[in-house]
């Protein structure tokens, strides 16, 4: 399947499975967006990786809707130098001032804020599909500013993308 992360880098996949989403199935309403009305609970879904290259040395996570009526997109979540040790996060690990390990630690999403927002597509807009992505990267930082947006970040991991899964749930209607 392609996917909007093909424009940063298009590289051989692994493996992305999640306890609470499923590729090709609504997303349930407690991963929807309250802050922005669509009656869910703002709650980063679990998440779990493997088959990644032995050569990755950080990993980027990523929530994408690609088709939200911006011009270019929503970035939902976005979490920048996780270690190669962690491979899952638990359902709520994208809350506000989480724990995250090692370096790790979450952008600004486009809403601006350091957490996981939920799907909150406008009202009559449709179906909209969710690219949650962690991609495999050949360095342990991207060592970009903190205040830099997901946009840039995606432009700062085109070069150093060695691999990515990818799980594609939707939302609306």
């Amino acid at each position: 399947m392609n996917t909007p992360y093909d424009m940063i880098a298009k590289v051989p996949s692994f493996t992305v499975s999640s306890t609470d989403v499923s590729a090709g199935e609504e997303m349930p309403s407690a991963h929807a967006s309250g802050i922005f009305g669509s009656g869910g609970n703002d709650v980063s879904p679990q998440l779990s990786w493997s088959g990644f290259p032995a050569q990755a040395k950080s990993f980027v996570v990523t929530v994408y809707d690609p088709t939200a009526p911006t011009g270019s997109g929503f970035w939902h979540w976005v979490v920048a130098d996780l270690p190669t040790s962690v491979t899952s996060f638990a359902t709520g690990a994208g809350a506000e001032g989480a724990d995250l390990p090692g370096s790790a630690w979450q952008l600004a999403n486009d809403a601006r804020m350091r957490r996981y927002v939920g799907a909150a597509p406008p009202p009559g807009s449709g179906r909209h599909n969710y690219f949650i992505g962690v991609h495999a990267l050949d360095v342990e930082t991207l060592d970009i500013d903190r205040e830099a947006t997901p946009a840039f970040l995606g432009f700062n991991m085109a070069g150093h993308t060695l691999a990515r899964g990818v799980i594609t749930p939707w939302f609306g209607a």
